[in-house]
């Protein structure tokens, strides 16, 4: 029998292989982000299995970043990297343990299905062709790659109401690029009625991945100077935080009139909003969006629910350095972080599957509703 070779050298890949001469007990290790101590994201290729009774142990689970993301969690496999499938996988408070049976003599397996730097190219190219878009880069990351912004609108109308959404603050939250790839998708079909209304009434700013560099270097939540960018909003450094101080230095020439910033969550198994109910200027007018926002959400999609969420902060004690709070307290907007989860939805569950990148594509082109709901409603910033 060959020896099983185990491999993470390539875009978005992250384990450290301790054994793995015994299919029945594979020992390996999550590697820690860039200069930075986070850890949960994994990513490798496994080759000599097919047909091997594997049992895969991950020794550190227990030192990740969120071990209750373990709790009733599954991994995914997948033999072509377009199919991604759950496979049993427990935790036993210590180490993960993953098992299945390969087909194939080569599959991949990861944490969340990847959406890897080559795709994001993919998705940039091919987006700039829509006939209501243009591609730009607004700035250069820790390690020199492009920000990449779609601008889907008429940019020079000053009387459209400013969109943003941002994606992949934290590179490991791979379901975000796939929620913006089926937005773009959707915002792509000209023939569509919500469309054409939507861009009748606001400019789109599209940032799908933040954070190029973490992505490619298999992270979880840093840049490639170990920084947490969604913790960098208050008073970003432009050498260490730079794709955040460049967001900012776009928000200042365009304004922001809602902000969209798309995350995933390793613990609650369900897709929820995270809002500005604590910061200083939280008043009745963003409490009526908010409400708005949601109600048509909840009417449009039963993948959104309001009943399983972080706890909301009390008046006053929201931290402004966190993105979404930081952009609603500076232009007093309507500002969302969404999450959705690693594991499934457990109001709609899918047993193969669990929460997928389509079942994220399709998120992505189902939040049309809640903001054609609320941007009639909208006030520009200067009338606030």
């Amino acid at each position: 029998m060959s020896l099983i070779n185990i491999t993470k050298n390539f875009d978005s890949g992250n384990i450290e292989v301790i054994a793995a001469d015994d299919p029945q007990n594979i020992q390996l290790n999550i590697e820690k982000d860039t200069k930075a101590e986070f850890f949960q994201w994994f990513y490798f290729r496994m080759q000599e299995v097919q047909w091997l009774d594997l049992k895969i142990n991950i020794l550190n689970a227990s030192e990740a970043s969120y071990p209750e993301g373990w709790e009733d969690y599954q991994a995914v496999v997948s033999y072509d990297r377009v199919t991604w499938f759950r496979v049993p996988t427990s935790y036993d408070g210590k180490k993960l343990t993953i098992e299945f049976t390969p087909e194939f003599n080569s599959v991949f397996v990861a944490y969340f299905a990847p959406y890897t730097y080559d795709q994001h190219l993919n998705l940039i190219s091919s987006v700039q062709m829509m006939p209501h878009a243009f591609v730009e880069s607004i700035g250069k990351t820790v390690e020199g790659r492009d920000i990449d912004m779609v601008v889907i609108g008429d940019d020079t109308d000053e009387s459209k109401k400013k969109v943003w959404m941002v994606s992949r603050q934290h590179p490991g939250e791979s379901m975000a690029e796939w929620f913006v790839e089926g937005f773009l998708q959707r915002m792509a079909d000209s023939s569509d009625a919500l469309v054409r209304s939507l861009l009748e009434q606001a400019t789109f700013y599209i940032i799908p991945n933040v954070n190029p560099d973490g992505a490619i270097a298999g992270n979880l939540i840093a840049n490639a100077a170990g920084e947490n960018l969604n913790r960098a909003w208050a008073n970003p450094n432009q050498e260490t935080q730079a794709e955040v101080y460049h967001i900012l230095q776009n928000m200042e020439w365009t304004g922001v009139d809602l902000l969209l910033d798309i995350h995933g969550d390793e613990g609650l198994a369900y897709n929820f909003i995270s809002s500005i109910e604590g910061i200083p200027s939280y008043n009745e007018y963003l409490k009526d969006l908010l409400t708005t926002f949601k109600d048509s959400w909840l009417q449009t999609n039963p993948d959104f629910q309001d009943t399983h969420t972080y706890p909301i902060n009390k008046p006053g004690e929201a931290n402004l350095s966190v993105g979404s709070k930081a952009i609603g307290e500076k232009y007093k907007c309507l500002s969302l972080t969404l999450e959705m989860p690693f594991k499934d939805n457990l109001d709609l569950p899918d047993e193969v599957f669990g929460w997928s990148p389509e079942r994220s594509k399709n998120m992505g082109a189902s939040i049309m509703h809640p903001i054609a709901a609320v941007l009639p409603k909208i006030k520009k910033e200067k009338d606030v």
